[in-house]
């Protein structure tokens, strides 16, 4: 791949010169990550962050106790482990691909800080996708404090319908790729629940899954 067509891609860059492209092109490394593989764990430095261009990943923390917990889904053009841009000096989470042939840019900061100095639009650009980060994650802890697991993982079929959904007819198609325990360890919850609560919907003809897919029947009546 070339790295400067990739970076062309991403809409956080739109605000770059060609010239700035190019300079931010030779600064950055594409790496790819196959399925379960680490690309950065808890504790390490927060001294790059990553531009995804293929493939979905996973953000997420270990409780005390072992148990993984899911922060969020990342997929393809997105920005992520940027807190470093923030001043973070180690990452409080760790990101895995869910599927093979994950490929992403790496930019460190050091290289990355001069371009935001530069340019008041990209500055303005990374703040407000670390903004809409931080207020998701506010969003999904407040789901997990006030709602039941029926509730959170209705918000996630159609969350996930808004975003990644093709529309066919009154139905909607979602390609998710997730295990149903990543969607337990997502809504925190058991991975019992969710197959009991995903069957239900299905029993009441709002839903239909398979591995990767959930066919939502009408997107009005599931509730």
């Amino acid at each position: 791949m070339d790295v400067l067509s990739v970076l062309q891609r991403f809409p956080i860059l739109s605000a770059l010169s060609p010239d700035e492209l190019q300079a931010l092109a030779r600064v950055t490394e594409l790496r790819t990550a196959y399925k379960h593989g680490y690309i950065y764990l808890a504790d390490e430095p927060s001294d790059y962050f990553c531009l995804l261009v293929q493939g979905t990943i996973k953000i997420g923390i270990y409780s005390p106790d072992g148990r993984e917990i899911i922060k969020s889904i990342q997929h393809p053009h997105t920005l992520f482990g940027e807190m470093g841009l923030t001043g973070e000096k180690s990452r409080a989470e760790f990101a895995s691909a869910m599927n093979q042939d994950v490929k992403f840019c790496v930019i460190r900061v050091a290289d990355f800080k001069p371009f935001l100095e530069r340019n008041f639009d990209l500055s303005q650009a990374i703040m407000l996708s670390i903004g809409e980060r931080l207020r998701k994650a506010e969003r999904q802890w407040e789901s997990l404090i006030l709602k039941d697991v029926r509730t959170r993982i209705v918000e996630f079929l159609k969350e996930s319908a808004g975003a990644r959904g093709r529309q066919v007819g009154y139905e909607t198609l979602v390609k998710h790729g997730l295990t149903q325990q990543d969607i337990a360890n997502l809504v925190g919850a058991s991975r019992q629940t969710v197959t009991a609560i995903l069957n239900e919907l299905r029993k009441s003809n709002l839903i239909h899954f398979n591995r990767n897919s959930i066919l939502i029947r009408d997107l009005d009546k599931l509730n």
